[in-house]
């Protein structure tokens, strides 16, 4: 049985309540995690030995926390005042967590149900988005990821072209799986807001609600967007419902057509900003 979980962001006790409660069986079940493993919660490091025990029975996709994890390992980008993953960092196989992160995807397919974690923007179907997905788990997975890393962070190109390549190509990849909350309907990205879905900047909508998107129909099972909450239908699961931030950490149990959503509280909340 599949079980799709949002962002855990290093809530580890929350996780642990989480799975006894669905009552997972590695033997059985297989879990998908949308990405944003680590970060802002109180135990990064217990998270991912955790995820990484349970081997072939769970999938990790990689959220932008995760990569902010890898530039910081890389000495790329200093941690800010609020992260919360030193404690992979400082271990001492901190190299080994930083290669298994590597290894984790972007995007993958769980019993039809295209797994990302933020968004697909509209001018991709499904199998542009894993094509274009697995192209830049190779360069992070390559010898080239420390020459990338400190290029990977900025906001251009916002809208997407068949003739992009080079690092401009991965950057908007990368920022369209792991940062899209709001979509114009020509496609451009905008990562200014992080409000709730009706309150995006003028001219852009939900990325899900754009009209005419190529993946329209296709069953997408995302995080990333806290403020979202729980969207549960026929052809969406947005599974972001703010654990580190005083919400829920969810899963989602699918077994054929039927659904069951469970949630567990976290037992350590953040404010929003620390």
């Amino acid at each position: 049985m599949i079980h799709f979980i949002g962002d855990i962001q290093g809530c580890a006790t929350a996780l642990e309540r989480l799975l006894a409660e669905i009552g997972f069986s590695p033997s059985r079940d297989r879990l998908v995690v949308l990405g944003d493993l680590v970060n802002r919660g109180p135990a990064s490091l217990a998270v991912l030995k955790r995820l990484a025990a349970l081997d072939g029975a769970a999938a990790c996709l990689l959220g932008n926390h995760d990569l902010h994890l890898l530039a910081a390992a890389h000495g790329v980008r200093p941690l800010k005042r609020g992260d919360t993953f030193a404690d992979v960092l400082q271990a001492p196989d901190a190299a080994h967590w930083v290669e298994w992160l590597r290894r984790q995807p972007l995007a993958l397919v769980e019993q039809g149900w295209l797994c990302v974690h933020a968004g697909v923007v509209p001018q991709w179907n499904r199998a542009q988005t894993l094509a274009l997905a697995d192209e830049v788990h190779t360069l992070l997975r390559s010898e080239a990821l420390a020459s990338f890393l400190p290029r990977m962070y900025g906001n251009e190109p916002q809208r997407w072209d068949d003739a992009l390549g080079g690092v401009e190509r991965s950057r908007f990849v990368i920022n369209a799986l792991t940062r899209t909350r709001f979509c114009s309907d020509d496609g451009d990205l905008d990562f200014s807001s992080t409000e709730a879905a009706g309150a995006g900047p003028p001219g852009y909508r939900p990325w899900f609600d754009v009209p005419g998107r190529r993946t329209a129909g296709e069953p997408i099972a995302f995080g990333h967007w806290s403020t979202l909450g729980l969207v549960n239908r026929p052809d969406l699961l947005a599974l972001d419902t703010g654990c580190v931030w005083g919400g829920a950490l969810t899963a989602v149990r699918v077994d054929g057509g039927r659904r069951e959503v469970v949630q567990v509280r976290c037992e350590q909340a953040r404010r929003p900003g620390t």
